[in-house]
């Protein structure tokens, strides 16, 4: 969970009310936050710097209020969002309004989108806040809000990467453009020479902070950069900012970019910034807007400030809380969330009508605004009740014939493993001689690494590469596994569905498919019921790549449904496994058999 430091003092004062530290604790407590130490600012620079004592430090014995936050309220990230809050609860302050300066198209700022940009960083939202006031404490706190956000939202920059410039030192329109780093050259924040943008990750790679940025970029063929109309470099996302543009106490007018490659979330980063800040604006809370120009033509206006609205049944709120109120009381409640609400009447139903702001990203369902009710009401006030069903927990009826039929495979001298059922697009179908259809298998959009692509929809590569890795154990080696295979199912509303699965596999000097088969026998006997009628014969000739021909079958009911296959592994499958000796792998369907 996040944790904000904020002075005590001037926190308190921001909320306009003076409270003890148990006060204090209380008030968090009520509002879902904890106050999580206590400490003063001597004692954070004497630990940071590794000093003997407080006399070493050069610094006012401010006490420091480390508070923790949800992970998903990006508006407590700050001292500002986190006063703001607090005085909204309290009843101090009403919930502000935001809203985008009345500027129109022809006059606002522009930023140009370059094709190029595609290829590594393609989005970019910008906004502007006129007229800012900093000071010392302000500045302060506009830095480390990015710092937070770029830790936790922004996923340390790989997501969405923040931006921000003195305005009055630079020229519109801006261009977001995509060069080869030998084109770049810029004085990069608190430096003093140029650098070319290869050789400035050089340079960077003996930073603490910023060393482990570079990995995000420095292997691609282009960087991301910002210019203005004068080819000023503004920043060299996700790495640097320009020093011509940095920003300083007396900066009056802040020109905020966020490049990413999850638009939604640097809209959210956008709003975030725009929204905490606006309150030292000349026009309070008021934002004005720039245009993106994409390269394919398109004009989007940035930042969206604009509340989205959700009807919610009164009973949907109330229900999963178990507590009583009328519409007027949940209306209050939900103010005191910074929540803009207000109660109708729709085919004799009660109904809450609630605007939820730009800095409610967190906001996205009915479960969210009982949440927020509970807290408003407060938990310690949710009266304690009996459930109306008594039940004693137990398992699944799939996991305990699961633990059985493992229990049966054991016995028959096989050993279990256990694999991830993540693997590589490259296992699941090359390897095994199959081809992928695009109708089975579930794929990762963005794999962390080649080895975790698709989800797997057999288990055979599993134990085929467990196999290998184990390849020096004595002969014969029995191994089997039970677990799931993932595949898409257009009926779920998912769109896949988890499948249980036994599979083993027997490797020897022989084939070992008398082995293979007599598993399946047993297991066969094992779970003989009225509903699995296996008859004389269950096995019936098939024809799978990853088997030799003639040497496989598929085990089926007697209604001719199939609940497995068996066979002696392909040759061509092992070789690309790297096993030398044949196998006999077989699979079964133990949902089928239940």
């Amino acid at each position: 969970m996040p944790t904000v430091s904020v002075g005590r003092d001037r926190l308190l004062a921001a909320i306009g009310r003076t409270y003890t530290q148990e006060e204090f604790e209380a008030l968090c407590f009520e509002f879902g936050i904890e106050l999580d130490d206590v400490t003063t600012e001597k004692a954070i620079i004497r630990k940071e710097k590794h000093l003997e004592d407080d006399s070493e430090v050069d610094e006012d014995d401010e006490v420091i209020y480390k508070i923790e936050v949800a992970a998903n309220r990006y508006d407590l990230l700050c001292f500002e969002g986190l006063a703001r809050a607090l005085r909204v609860f309290t009843g101090t302050e009403a919930s502000p309004v935001f809203q985008v300066s009345s500027i129109p198209r022809g006059s606002m700022l522009q930023m140009h989108v370059k094709p190029e940009t595609s290829k590594i960083r393609p989005y970019i939202v910008c906004a502007v806040l006129r007229g800012v006031t900093f000071d010392e404490a302000r500045y302060n706190s506009f830095i480390d809000l990015q710092d937070k956000l770029h830790q936790n939202i922004c996923r340390k920059r790989t997501l969405v990467a923040i931006g921000t410039h003195d305005l009055d030192t630079l020229q519109g329109p801006f261009s977001y453009e995509a060069l080869p780093p030998n084109e770049i050259n810029f004085v990069p924040l608190k430096q003093e020479k140029s650098f070319r943008a290869d050789k400035l990750m050089e340079f960077y790679k003996s930073d603490m902070k910023l060393k482990k940025f570079l990995h995000i970029i420095e292997n691609s063929p282009v960087y991301p950069v910002i210019y203005d109309s004068n080819r000023t470099v503004l920043s060299l996302p996700p790495i640097i900012n320009g020093a011509h543009s940095a920003i300083t106490l007396a900066t009056r007018n802040v020109f905020i970019e966020c490049t990413a490659t999850d638009l939604t979330k640097a809209n959210i980063v956008l709003n975030t910034m725009v929204t905490m800040f606006s309150e030292y604006c000349e026009t309070k809370f008021e934002v004005e807007p720039v245009e993106v120009i994409h390269h394919d033509g398109r004009k989007t206006v940035y930042p969206d400030l604009s509340c989205y609205k959700m009807d919610v049944l009164l009973s949907d709120i109330l229900g999963p809380i178990g507590i009583s109120q009328d519409e007027k009381q949940v209306v209050c409640l939900l103010n005191k969330m910074q929540l803009q609400a207000e109660s109708h009447s729709l085919k004799g139903e009660a109904r809450i009508s609630v605007s939820v702001p730009p800095t409610g990203s967190d906001i996205l369902h009915a479960r969210d605004l009982s949440e927020d009710v509970a807290i408003a009401y407060g938990f310690n006030n949710v009266p304690k009740s009996k459930p109306k069903c008594m039940t004693i927990g137990g398992r699944q009826p799939l996991n305990r014939f699961s633990d059985k039929i493992r229990a049966e495979v054991a016995r028959a001298g096989y050993m279990e493993v256990l694999t991830f059922i993540l693997s590589s697009h490259e296992e699941n179908f090359d390897m095994l001689n199959r081809t992928d259809d695009k109708s089975k298998a579930v794929i990762i959009a963005n794999p962390r690494t080649s080895e975790f692509e698709v989800v797997r929809t057999s288990l055979m590569s599993c134990l085929l590469k467990t196999l290998k890795h184990n390849i020096d154990h004595p002969r014969p080696i029995k191994i089997f596994e039970v677990g799931d295979v993932v595949m898409l199912d257009s009926s779920r509303d998912v769109g896949a569905s988890n499948n249980r699965r036994l599979a083993a596999l027997y490797c020897n000097r022989v084939s070992g498919f008398e082995e293979i088969m007599g598993l399946v026998d047993s297991i066969v006997k094992v779970v003989r019921a009225p509903h699995v009628n296996f008859g004389e014969n269950y096995y019936v000739p098939t024809d799978e790549p990853e088997f030799f021909p003639k040497r496989q079958c598929k085990i089926v009911t007697s209604d001719g449904k199939q609940v497995g296959y068996l066979g002696i592994v392909h040759a061509e499958v092992l070789r690309k496994f790297g096993i030398p000796d044949p196998c006999t792998f077989v699979e079964m369907d133990l949902e089928a058999l239940l």
